[in-house]
């Protein structure tokens, strides 16, 4: 099985679908350049949903892309992580940095997007 990545931006939200096998090498290559490749999102949120396999490789380049991302002032969001890849991250302990949420959690990170940037567009009128 191969790694797939599917990106959708709506304003400043990037959702990056991965499904397949997050693993080193090519996989890796395709997430951090479509990441990185992005302009100005104030979100990222990478889906997990459809991750197979996760290897030391692909924990590493999530961590590369937490960094990335904090660096260059843009949030990023683990959306409904794998049964294997929330185990993974468990065993590492890297639930304590990233920001991990459900499906179900969609809804409200969206709905408290509309409300920050309506109080940003009330602070400047």
């Amino acid at each position: 099985m191969s790694f797939y990545i599917k990106s959708e931006q709506t304003d400043d939200v990037v959702v990056v679908q991965c499904a397949g096998r997050m693993v080193r090498g090519e996989a890796l290559r395709l997430l951090k350049g479509a990441v990185t490749i992005l302009t100005q999102p104030r979100i990222i949120e990478l889906d997990l949903t459809e991750v197979k396999m996760l290897d030391a490789g692909g924990l590493g380049m999530l961590v590369f892309l937490h960094c990335w991302t904090r660096d260059n002032g843009i949030q990023l969001k683990l959306v409904n992580p794998s049964k294997l890849a929330r185990e993974m991250l468990e065993r590492t302990r890297l639930t304590s940095i990233f920001n991990i949420s459900s499906v179900e959690d969609a809804p409200e990170i969206l709905r408290n997007v509309d409300s920050t940037i309506e109080n940003v567009n009330r602070a400047v009128a």
